[in-house]
């Protein structure tokens, strides 16, 4: 008898015990889901503070293959909220880049180029793209390439809220998790127009924003220049931590990308991940 009796009081007291933890870790969770929600709420208001001046991304070319000047504004707006732009100018390393609107039919030419290159890019892409051109996004991300983010409907980004730029980022991050189980985690402004409000709102996303130091007047399918201005054009301004951004709609690019890629590597440079990017 007694010892039922101790039995019954040692499951009384078990019995307090998971009541009491399970009551702290309700506690707990509540917490932290109220400090993450109140951390997001301190985050859009900090960006909502910020400047939402449009700027256009430009940059004043140097000669003799040394690093362009990306103006004071775009420089110091990127170093603060640990973007990319361009690398470091005593290392050899360049980065290359494709923004992928809509597919015209080189993409498939250029991943052959990269794989018999052992060269890994970034291909950022809108969601008109992946919806299709799946197969070729999946091909990306099986030979090892970073997808990145080139919002929904490629809107400039300081014309919406911040609610609109959570959707047109996070839609496009959802569906590519959906279909491939991939996180990406940068984004390329769409026409190269920022704000100071839409990189710190992007950085509070969980996105590093990804400028570039090397561009060319490739974007027009209708209005390609000839595979001699476009190799002259790329080799010419090929510098240390450069990061190139070329247009995967553009012929001449698919038609010149193995010639670029082995100059620049008999250049004495090689061709790294955004993931390796040396600041």
């Amino acid at each position: 008898m007694k010892k039922e009796m101790e039995w019954r009081q040692m499951q009384k007291h078990k019995k307090k015990i998971i009541g009491a933890a399970i009551g702290l870790a309700i506690v707990l969770v509540f917490s932290l889901m109220m400090l993450a929600e109140q951390k997001v709420n301190i985050v859009t208001v900090s960006a909502q503070e910020l400047s939402n001046q449009k700027i256009g991304w430009g940059i004043k070319r140097s000669d003799n293959h040394e690093q362009p000047d990306l103006g004071a504004k775009n420089k110091q707006i990127i170093e603060e909220y640990q973007g990319i732009a361009m690398g470091n100018k005593d290392s050899k390393q360049v980065y290359l880049t494709f923004d992928e609107g809509y597919e015209a039919g080189y993409t498939e030419k250029i991943l052959d180029v990269l794989k018999e290159d052992d060269v890994k890019a970034a291909f950022f892409i809108t969601a008109h793209y992946v919806n299709t051109n799946a197969d070729l996004v999946e091909r990306m991300l099986e030979e090892g390439h970073i997808v990145g983010n080139h919002t929904v409907n490629h809107k400039s980004m300081p014309d919406l809220s911040l609610e609109e730029i959570k959707k047109e980022v996070m839609d496009l991050h959802t569906s590519i998790y959906e279909r491939f189980g991939y996180e990406m985690k940068y984004i390329r402004p769409p026409k190269g127009e920022y704000s100071e409000r839409t990189v710190a709102y992007c950085q509070s996303l969980g996105y590093t924003t990804v400028m570039w130091s090397f561009a060319y007047d490739d974007w027009n399918e209708d209005a390609q220049k000839g595979e001699s201005y476009a190799k002259k054009k790329i080799l010419e301004n090929i510098h240390p931590g450069a990061v190139i951004l070329l247009h995967g709609n553009s012929k001449d690019n698919s038609n010149v990308l193995a010639e670029c890629i082995q100059e620049i590597k008999a250049q004495g440079y090689t061709f790294s991940t955004l993931d390796q990017f040396e600041r």
